[in-house]
């Protein structure tokens, strides 16, 4: 297992944007009740980061590698769903749902479908049933059906992030690692946008939305990359 201080070495100089942008984010906390496109670049800023540190990776390594390919595309359909939903008052949330739709398909292909793991899946089965008996009560119309819908990708995502992680057969790495904490943190984080939207409000929901939605798109990012410096490393060896 490729050691955390290995990794920061390797990938920590290529996320400093993403901090920096996310710093840029949280210290202009522009408000949200009057929307512009200004305030959708800084929402998007950290994305289109996230982006950058992907391509660094070279188009040889995009080639060689499908999942980091659909995870680059995931990031795409987010930095769309998060410039819709900074007009989702203007009734452009379902616009924003449906883009983040996509980009739980995209994750989920991209994580695959080895190993099963079906005790996972049923774990976040349940736990996806019962997030949604809770907001069920509160929806109305359409979003009876498309918050159904979207429970679901987001719980398939998760269980095929999770999947991937056993600690018991030691068949794990940090990328793998980064994968499950990512997809944990995004189900955090839609959960309590559809809490403070459907249910009641959250306090301070819009920094624990983004706070974990960053965290879980960064997380992600990183399961994508294998540490280029180890591979190097046995190369040689």
């Amino acid at each position: 297992m490729v050691s955390p201080v290995t990794v920061v070495k390797s990938e920590g100089p290529k996320l400093v944007p993403f901090f920096k942008a996310t710093c840029v984010y949280f210290v202009l906390w522009l408000p949200t009740s009057s929307p512009s496109w200004f305030s959708a670049l800084i929402k998007c800023l950290p994305i289109f980061c996230l982006w950058v540190f992907l391509l660094a990776h070279g188009s040889s390594f995009l080639g060689a590698h499908s999942s980091a390919r659909k995870i680059l595309a995931g990031l795409i359909f987010s930095a769309l769903g998060d410039a819709f939903l900074i007009w989702q008052e203007q009734g452009y949330f379902v616009h924003g749902l449906l883009m983040f739709a996509i980009t739980h398909i995209l994750y989920s292909s991209a994580f695959g479908m080895k190993p099963l793991n079906m005790s996972v899946g049923l774990v976040v089965s349940a736990v996806s049933s019962v997030s949604y008996m809770l907001l069920y009560p509160y929806l109305s119309g359409p979003f009876t059906y498309l918050v159904a819908v979207y429970i679901a990708l987001i719980g398939f995502m998760g269980w095929r992030a999770m999947a991937g992680l056993q600690l018991a057969n030691d068949l794990w790495t940090w990328t793998k690692m980064s994968a499950c904490l990512g997809s944990v943190l995004f189900m955090v984080s839609d959960l309590t946008i559809a809490v403070n939207k459907f249910c009641f409000p959250v306090p301070h929901s819009r920094a624990i939305i983004m706070a974990t939605y960053y965290a879980a798109q960064m997380l992600i990012s990183l399961s994508a990359v294998e540490c280029q410096d180890v591979e190097v490393a046995r190369k040689r060896s």
